[in-house]
Order: C-alpha cells, then structure tokens, then sequence
C-alpha cells in the first residue's frame, strides 16, 4: 500500500509502498477514504515535543475509512461499517481515569500516528473498540477534521464549563479554532476571535464571531479587556507568548484553557498574585474520549457545525505540511484517497 512515511526528523516524509498491515485479534483493518492533517502530525514528524515517537512511522489521526476485515473475536463492528481512526487509539479501560470517564489520561494508551502507525496511508488498524462509528448524515471529508480538531475543541469548551452570555476568546482562528468557535456559540457564548491573519479572521466572521481582534495590529489584551475582559479564553496557537496574553485578557474568575503544544517543552508565565486574588484558573484539555466524538458526529449530523477544508493527495503531503506552517491554509487539510 501507499503511505507517507517519516524516515527521519530533519528529513520530509516519504511516500513508500510498504506491506499491508494485517489486523490481530480485536482489531479491524480500515481502507483509508480521507484524513485531515492536523498540526499534531507535523509536530510528530519534525520530534518537536519532548516525548518523541520512533521513525519509521505513519502519522495521521484524523482517519476515515470502510472495515474491510476483522481479526479474531471482533463483534463490535462489521466489514462495511465507516469508522473513525483518532488520535486515542487505545486504553485500557480499567484504570481508574477510564472507569472515571477520562480515558484520555490513561497511562496505557496508544495514539494514532504517534506511538502507532496512523492513517496517512491507504490502510490501517485500530482496534475495534476504538474505532468510532460514523453516521451517515456525515461525509467522509467533514469527519475526518472532526475526529481531532473537532473533539479537541469540543472537549475544551466542556472542560471550561462556559454558561450562556460569557465571552470567550479563541486565540487562533485555523483548523481547530473555527470549530472551537462555533461549539462556544452553540453553548451560549459571544466569542471573540484572535488570530493575526485577516483572512482567518473573516472566516471567524462568516462562522459568527461577535468579535475579532488581528493581534499583528492591536494588543489583544487590551482590546478583549475593553469588551469587559473574557470570562473564558482557549488558546490553540503554538506560540507560547499567546498563553500569556490570553491569560491577560481573562476578567475576575475567568478560566485559561491550555490546547496548542508549542515545541521545545516550552512555558507560560502565571502571575500568582494575580490568580489568586482575581480567581483565575488555568486548565489543560488535552483530545475529547470516544463519547465526546459521537457529540461531536451528532452536533454535525444535526446541522449545527460547519467545517472548512481544502483538499489534497498524499503525495501532497510535504507541500501540505508547508502551506500549513506558512499560515496559508485557511483551516484544515484532508487528504481523499
């Protein structure tokens, strides 16, 4: 089969033909039909963060494809069904965070791409469990940035508990910050969208953002605290110096939610005075569970969210992994096989 391949970390990936991989006991074998390409992949495939995965590797988990064969003992899904391939691949399920409903944090799990091959290739495995159903009031191409840009920022408006008329700040307005848009809309939220591309900020517009702020042109501190502050602020840019500025912006009580990764391990600056007597929070959200994605589906399936992509080909990839960095994508790319 056709995959991209990372051979090396200062290398562009590869596309190779390699041998199929065969699905074992409680895994099903995916034939790939699109996969988004998230910042998460590039970050993989350049070994930015201080966990590192092991090339040769397959990056990829925003995968959606058809099962076309089961291992042994697989009941929970069929040859034929459309499945999802996310960045949770696995876990345990019985230690305390996945009995407790935050498989996310378990200790034993495997991510798509990362510590697994993943789904920039024609074929994949997943165990069965983990491998979401699709429903069909959604494409195979809306899916495929919904399996982690979408649940991402699903999952970071729940964990920051955002009530009806409470402004919230997204700070970056790309693959995952037009959604995280409209899942604070959809809970009652008037948000504001910071980016420092116009073009991504009339797209936040077009998605119904009550408020933008381009911060190449105006401190978006001062331009959120001159809207009253925001009660909630999610950064999903990897840049560290955004942290501290959402941070900033937040009035009394208001709560920082941590998404974006920047590479190097890097760090943000909390004022302890400052936290503690204006009750700010800071919280890290990391990908939603199975659970938040079948939401995630069925918000889409339902009409309430819209997704924004362009598409490419694998052999694309290295061209695709540029423009993102450049800012030139307007949202998220997905790859049709």
């Amino acid at each position: 089969m056709k995959a991209a391949v990372v051979t090396d970390f200062t290398k562009p990936l590869e596309i190779q033909e390699v041998p199929m991989p065969e699905p074992g006991p409680g895994d099903v074998l995916v034939r790939m039909e699109t996969s988004g390409l998230c910042h998460t992949d590039i970050h993989a495939a350049h070994g930015d963060w201080p966990v590192k995965p092991t090339p040769p590797f397959v990056p990829g988990h925003e995968g959606i494809g058809v099962v076309e064969k089961l291992g042994a003992g697989v009941t929970e899904r069929a040859v034929g069904d459309r499945v999802a391939i996310a960045w949770l691949g696995y876990a345990c399920g019985t230690c305390r965070y996945c009995i407790s409903g935050w498989e996310t944090l378990c200790l034993e799990q495997r991510n798509s791409g990362y510590s697994v091959n993943g789904s920039f290739a024609e074929y994949a495995v997943v165990p069965a469990t983990f491998a979401a159903v699709v429903p069909q009031g959604v494409s195979s191409r809306d899916a495929a940035p919904l399996t982690c840009a979408g649940v991402t920022t699903y999952k970071a408006i729940r964990v920051a508990n955002v009530v009806p008329a409470e402004t919230v700040a997204i700070f970056g307005v790309g693959g995952l910050g037009h959604l995280a848009l409209q899942y604070a809309r959809i809970v009652g939220g008037i948000t504001v969208g910071v980016d420092i591309e116009d073009s991504k900020l009339e797209m936040a517009e077009e998605l119904g953002a009550d408020h933008v702020v381009n911060a190449a042109k105006a401190d978006p501190v001062e331009a959120i605290q001159a809207l009253g502050g925001a009660d909630v602020a999610v950064v999903l840019a990897a840049n560290p110096r955004v942290f501290d500025q959402a941070f900033q912006s937040l009035r009394r009580g208001g709560r920082l939610v941590c998404v974006g990764l920047p590479g190097d391990n890097a760090a943000m600056s909390v004022p302890i005075f400052d936290a503690v007597l204006n009750g700010k929070s800071v919280i890290g959200s990391i990908v939603g569970t199975r659970n938040d994605l079948a939401d995630v589906f069925a918000l889409h399936a339902a009409g309430r969210t819209r997704v924004i992509a362009v598409d490419r080909k694998l052999d694309e990839v290295n061209q695709s992994i540029a423009d993102v960095l450049a800012g030139d994508i307007p949202a998220r790319v997905v790859f049709q096989f």
